[in-house]
């Protein structure tokens, strides 16, 4: 276990008494390189008898990808496991009756994910201003009638032009306005550069929408009750797993899970001992119930032998 201040101590895990665990893919791997022993980790809580769900903000793949990104990195994953923010929006449209098109500022997961449930979508592709003055785009934009909803995911062709699209069909009365997530950047090992996360698309639209997004992801309950229409959970004996506290823990806590961070991510052990010295409830509530250098410690605390519970 790793040092933390006094004024918040961490607490070994009970891992015996939790059936269900749920991750999210920066605790496992960083693009397509595992974190220590993650791998092994996952396969022997399922071995012991732990439902495992891989949780992920990420909307630029669907769950077929992800399955097949978990075999090739060596974790026992099905369709079922997997639980994306693209798949929770089209589920969450699904629920609403929606027979309507949908314009996707976002990539190929959030399309798949609403092809797989017999939604149509729009846009999902780059639109770049070509130049000239701005009034001409009066005459060049065609928005297409059958349009109900907007869907804001990652995306690296963020343009004007999309953001004008976005704002434009918000103005339709009744217009659904959805976000995967609003992560601000990701954890990307890099020599000074920043690289944006999903939040600043979210920003961009709901700024010239001047109304804000219903967000599907993390910390969101909606993914929650997802899987707790397809499984009988119970959120005391549910363990959420993550590495970036303001999206992964307090999904956790929102949800009544127990909640574990790991360092091999987002938030880092300056953080934590920020949060536990500040006299800010709300830097507080990101602080999780227990703390790992990286999932595979967890393998210490895991024994092959113990009875399934």
């Amino acid at each position: 276990m790793t040092h933390q201040s006094s004024s918040h101590k961490r607490r070994h895990l009970p891992v015996a008494t939790k059936r269900t665990s749920k991750t999210s893919p920066g605790v496992l791997w960083h693009e397509d390189r595992l974190i220590g022993q993650a791998h092994v980790t996952l396969n022997t809580l399922q071995a012991l008898g732990k439902k495992v769900f891989f949780v992920t903000n990420n909307s630029t793949k669907s769950r077929d990808d992800y399955v097949e990104k978990c075999g090739r990195l060596g974790f026992k994953a099905t369709k079922e496991d997997i639980l994306s923010s693209a798949y929770v929006l089209a589920q969450y449209l699904k629920q609403q009756g929606f027979q309507k098109k949908v314009y996707v500022m976002g990539m190929g997961g959030i399309v798949k994910e609403l092809q797989a449930e017999g939604i149509q979508s729009t846009g999902g592709e780059p639109e770049v201003y070509d130049g000239g003055s701005l009034s001409t785009l009066m005459d060049k934009m065609k928005l297409d009638p059958d349009v109900g909803a907007v869907a804001c995911g990652f995306d690296p062709y963020l343009s004007y032009l999309k953001v004008m699209r976005a704002a434009s069909y918000l103005e339709r009365p009744g217009c659904l306005f959805l976000a995967t997530n609003t992560d601000e950047r990701f954890p990307v090992a890099s020599k000074g550069l920043v690289y944006p996360g999903t939040g600043c698309v979210v920003r961009c639209v709901e700024t010239v929408a001047e109304r804000p997004a219903t967000v599907m992801g993390k910390p969101s309950t909606k993914m929650f009750s997802v899987i707790q229409e397809k499984n009988s959970l119970d959120p005391k004996r549910t363990l959420m797993i993550g590495d970036r506290c303001n999206t992964d823990i307090l999904f956790g806590k929102n949800c009544g899970l127990q909640t574990l961070v790991v360092l091999s991510g987002v938030t880092t052990q300056a953080d934590l001992e920020k949060w536990a010295a500040s006299d800010d409830p709300e830097q507080h509530a990101l602080l999780a119930d227990y703390c790992l250098t990286q999932l595979d410690d967890l393998l210490a605390f895991l024994d092959p032998k113990q009875e399934q519970c």
